[in-house]
């Protein structure tokens, strides 16, 4: 497990080495903590590099509960993926302050982020300025509709490649492409590709990965981390042929 604090310097040195990452990503709305113990047990065993903890709503109320829970059973580092504020606690590693850089919602771009600061930085967290770009995805999903934005269109490379590049240079150390929860279709490949030519910052790709084979066409196209929550939700299994599919990659 990377050092408090040092979890962005571990995905800038995977990078740079050449390996790729295998995220989890778990819904505290559709987690419970009696069902920690089987996943990350699960999660140790296909050795999962990360936990990302989040969603668009979360109205349960356990999501301390679930991240100290996970804390407990594993030294696997957990990175909150936060669809609001009031997504924010101490109990985990790290956090992904998310800047919605695809859409043009002023309150997703840099609202929340003004209301949320003084309990960011009093959260000991390791913060992780990340450039969100949430792509067609083939239906309507949770973020698209919470976030009032409309995705990035699926066959627009030249309009995701400006975006990212963008938001590189205002600062984002992270660039992370997302077709949704519950996706259809996933991040195209020619996209990632095209995003991954242009950026030298770590680039995240997640939503409708289904399966290890286009877990491993991400990686192949220059994706640096996958994350997978919604499979996983419906065959636990998956944790293991994705993570050897992911982690094949950086062995070839």
């Amino acid at each position: 497990m990377p050092p408090r604090h040092l979890i962005y310097e571990e995905l800038v040195r995977r990078k740079a080495a050449g390996l790729k990452s295998f995220a989890v990503l778990v819904d505290p709305d559709k987690t419970s903590v009696d069902q920690v113990a089987a996943l990350t047990e699960k999660a140790e065993k296909s050795k999962v590099d990360f936990f990302l903890v989040g969603g668009s709503l979360v109205v349960s109320t356990h999501l301390e509960a679930l991240i100290e829970a996970i804390k407990r059973s594993t030294n696997i580092p957990v990175v909150l993926f936060p669809g609001s504020p009031s997504q924010v606690t101490p109990a985990a590693d790290a956090l992904l302050y998310l800047s919605l850089i695809s859409g043009r919602n002023p309150e997703l771009l840099i609202g929340q982020h003004v209301i949320s600061a003084p309990t960011v930085k009093k959260s000991g967290l390791e913060i992780i300025p990340t450039g969100y770009m949430v792509v067609d995805g083939g239906v309507p999903t949770t973020v698209s509709y919470i976030s009032h934005a409309n995705p990035l269109p699926a066959n627009k490379n030249e309009i995701a490649v400006c975006t990212a590049m963008a938001g590189e240079m205002l600062g984002l150390k992270l660039i992370y492409l997302d077709a949704g929860s519950g996706a259809m279709n996933p991040v195209p490949a020619s996209m990632i590709q095209a995003v991954s030519e242009q950026i030298q910052v770590p680039l995240i790709v997640g939503g409708g990965i289904t399966t290890p084979q286009k877990a491993m066409e991400n990686c192949r196209s220059g994706a640096d981390l996958i994350v997978v929550g919604n499979a996983i939700e419906k065959d636990i299994d998956l944790v293991r042929s994705i993570s050897e599919a992911v982690h094949s990659v950086s062995r070839s």
